[in-house]
Order: structure tokens, then C-alpha cells, then sequence
């Protein structure tokens, strides 16, 4: 963690290889954002290292240009504006989704929130684990959720349940000023009925929406967005190849289908780095940071 001299504003950030990778924008008053950013750049000076922002808006972008950085499209976050989110809208897409959530409740499904501190997680380990076994993959870290009750504890947790079982769960994300709320780590039993993590968001979705929360984020699909078109940057061609025909390595392609059901809008995400640096570096030490090592990277 970097704080602002003042204290009312910080940013989060570890180290991988030759890169300081910063995780999201600085949180805080605007200008105290700008000056983190040069108090950021100062450490990154002071050991010798390469300043990364990782997952950054639009917006700030002129604030990181002004430490001489360049910005590169990551993808795009799914955001649902609950103010204006109707799921009695007759059109053909809240129809689809009122039929989802109706299905879900007839076929036994209910959600539990518990507060943070309190949830079962014996009870959901097995969840967890189940689900690392039918994706075959490991924990991951630093922009991703893992389950470590260590962390978890920190969180309130949605719980789905089937006939008192539990089948599901999500850690949240939440902000005192009610501007937007999220899910962190999201795991289903394979067993679990087929619609299950739909009903889970639509019921956050709901849940959200009467606390008064203004937005509910579904996360940011990698690589969506990116066009390809002659002109292009090179990064930004191999970043719509690897969306268009890389489901070998991820399913891209089906995260954005599964999130564009719940009608967000779509806001794009930037890694910012040093002009003049090949963006792959700097890309590939965040990348290692995200999987837990280069050996995870390679592996999976």
C-alpha cells in the first residue's frame, strides 16, 4: 500500500521482475490521485523499476501521461447501472432473465448473505475445491480472489443453496458511499443446477439495487473490445486474435456472452507503461503476478 502525505488516499501495488504493477486506479480525492501517481512514479525511480498501472479507466489517463506513461487496452468492465435496471421490463432480454431467476427459485435455489466475519467457509472450501478440480486450474492472485479464510474473513459472502446445501458462493465488494458494489471470487459446484451463477448475480443484482447502490460490476472480460483493423497497434491486433480464436487458452469469447445477458454497459480498462518500453514485458510480469509465478503462467 502508497499513502498520500494527507491520508485520505492510497493505491495498491507488488512487485514482479523489473515492474512495480499497480492494481487499479488511486483511491481518493482528485487531486490526490494526480500527486500518488508522481509519488508512485518517485518509488519506482528510487528502486529502479518500472511503474505498471494495472486496470485503469479511461478518465485518469491524462494523469498518467503527465509521468510520461502510454496506455494500452486490456478489455472492458461490465457495469450495471441499478438506477435505472428493471427486470419487470417487458423487452426480450428481462423477460429472459425474470424466467432465469423464477426457474432458479422453483428448482429449490435461495441466497443467503452473511455478514463479514461470519460466513461458513468449512462448508465452502469444498466448493472451492470442486470447482479448481473441474477447471483444472490453481489458485490465482493479486487482481483475483483465492480462497484463503485469512482474506475471505474480511468480506461479506453470498451463499447459494440447494435444499440447504451449499452450492455457491461470491465474496463482495462494497463502498461505504453506496456508488458501486462487486463480486470478487465466484465459485459453483460442478454439480450445482445449470443456471446457478445467473441467479446468484440477478439476486446481488436485486440485493444492490434495494440497498440503493447506484452500480454493480461484473468484472472486466479481457481483451473485449479490441478491434481489428488495419492501422491498428500490433498489441492490440494480437489482443483481438487471441479474443476471436484463443478459446484454447480462455474462453473469452463466452465470459463477454455470459455478462452481456445482464445488459451492462461496457467500459474500457487500460494498462499504463513507460513510452518506449515493449508493452509484452510489462504485460507478462503482470501476468505473473496474476497466476502466482511463471511456472503457473506456463502451466496454465
Amino acid at each position: 500500500m502508497l499513502f498520500h502525505p494527507s491520508g485520505n488516499a492510497f493505491l495498491m501495488y507488488s512487485r514482479r521482475g523489473r515492474s512495480l504493477v499497480a492494481l487499479f486506479d488511486p483511491i481518493g480525492p482528485p487531486l490526490q490521485r494526480a500527486e500518488l501517481i508522481w509519488q508512485f512514479r518517485d518509488l519506482c525511480d528510487l528502486h529502479h523499476a518500472r511503474p505498471v498501472f494495472y486496470q485503469v479507466s479511461g478518465e485518469n489517463l491524462p494523469l498518467y501521461m503527465d509521468i510520461g506513461l502510454i496506455a494500452l487496452k486490456l478489455g472492458e468492465e461490465a457495469l450495471i447501472d441499478l438506477t435505472t435496471f428493471d427486470l419487470a421490463d417487458r423487452n426480450k432480454a428481462m423477460r429472459e432473465l425474470r424466467y432465469i431467476l423464477n426457474r432458479c427459485q422453483r428448482d429449490g435455489l435461495s441466497l443467503e448473505i452473511h455478514a463479514a466475519g461470519q460466513a461458513p467457509l468449512s462448508e465452502l472450501q469444498p466448493v472451492s475445491d470442486a470447482w479448481l478440480q473441474s477447471k483444472r486450474v490453481r489458485e490465482k492472485g493479486f487482481s483475483l480472489g483465492r480462497f484463503d479464510p485469512n482474506y475471505l474473513r474480511f468480506f461479506p459472502i453470498a451463499v447459494v443453496r440447494l435444499q440447504g446445501r451449499a452450492v455457491a458462493f461470491a465474496n463482495l465488494l462494497e463502498t461505504h458511499s453506496l456508488k458501486l458494489a462487486s463480486l470478487d471470487l465466484m465459485r459453483a459446484h460442478p454439480e450445482a443446477p445449470k443456471r446457478t451463477m445467473e441467479f446468484l448475480i440477478l439476486s446481488l443484482i436485486l440485493h444492490y439495487q434495494a440497498q440503493g447502490y447506484a452500480r454493480f460490476s461484473l468484472g472486466m472480460v479481457p481483451l473485449a473490445g479490441l478491434q481489428l483493423r488495419r492501422g491498428a497497434p500490433l498489441t492490440q491486433l494480437l489482443g483481438s486474435l487471441v479474443f476471436r480464436t484463443g478459446e484454447q487458452f480462455y474462453n473469452f469469447q463466452g465470459l463477454r456472452h455470459f455478462k452481456e445477458q445482464f445488459q451492462p454497459k461496457w467500459e474500457a480498462r487500460y494498462l499504463a507503461v513507460p513510452a518506449g518500453l515493449d508493452p509484452l514485458l510489462a504485460l507478462a510480469d503482470t501476468a505473473a503476478l496474476i497466476a502466482g509465478g511463471l511456472p503457473n503462467l506456463v502451466k496454465h
